[in-house]
């Protein structure tokens, strides 16, 4: 699925087709998110003025290329945990073992979602960094990078839930929604309020 051109992926996206759904297309935004801060990197490594960061930057750098890489992957991750989900919903729901394979095709389902989650606040916080050290030519892709990835935490969240709301297991189902839901509420206000103060330098 991400070998595909962007034509063919918004497309597919368009279409009736059961995948790519919003847990794909979040993973592409969440890599697109870290790419943007990646381009920071690129923009200040190595430029005089920013000479002092320059470890830091670079070691954000080569995080921030696994992080995209990984989002990437997270899309063909999702395609392949939604497809056994699918099969169930249209078999008997009194056939052997339903019940134990519905659960862990819920759980798997859920784990794409939640790994985009937790790299979209990954790219947050280097975002709040990248805005303090990163160059002042490239701080609104910052900005842009931090919003994307706000999106991307509610995106993910609700494809945690739309897979948690089935699972039998209530105290698992209801301790990962507590996770997450934490996280958003925190990491939320947190990427607002790095975007609030990118818009207020870039407005004088």
């Amino acid at each position: 699925m991400e070998n595909k051109s962007l034509k063919e992926f918004a497309d597919l996206t368009a279409s009736k087709q059961p995948t790519p759904g919003g847990g794909g297309v979040t993973a592409l935004v969440g890599s697109l998110a870290a790419c943007l801060a990646e381009m920071v990197c690129n923009l200040t490594f190595g430029k005089q003025k920013y000479l002092e960061y320059s470890l830091e930057i670079n070691e954000i750098r080569k995080e921030l290329e696994i992080i995209r890489n990984n989002l990437l992957e997270c899309i063909r991750k999702d395609e392949e945990a939604f497809l056994p989900l699918a099969e169930l919903y249209k078999q008997d729901k009194n056939s052997e073992r339903y019940a134990e394979k519905m659960e862990e095709a819920l759980r798997n389902a859920a784990n794409s979602p939640l790994l985009i989650f937790r790299y979209c606040l990954r790219i947050i916080e280097i975002d709040e960094r990248l805005a303090v050290i990163g160059s002042k030519l490239s701080v609104s892709d910052a900005g842009t990078s931090v919003m994307l990835a706000h999106g991307c935490l509610y995106a993910a969240y609700i494809n945690i839930l739309v897979n948690t709301r089935l699972m039998k297991d209530r105290a698992y189902a209801e301790d990962l929604n507590r996770e997450t839901m934490k996280q958003l509420d925190e990491y939320a206000i947190k990427a607002l309020d790095i975007y609030d103060d990118i818009c207020g330098r870039l407005e004088k």
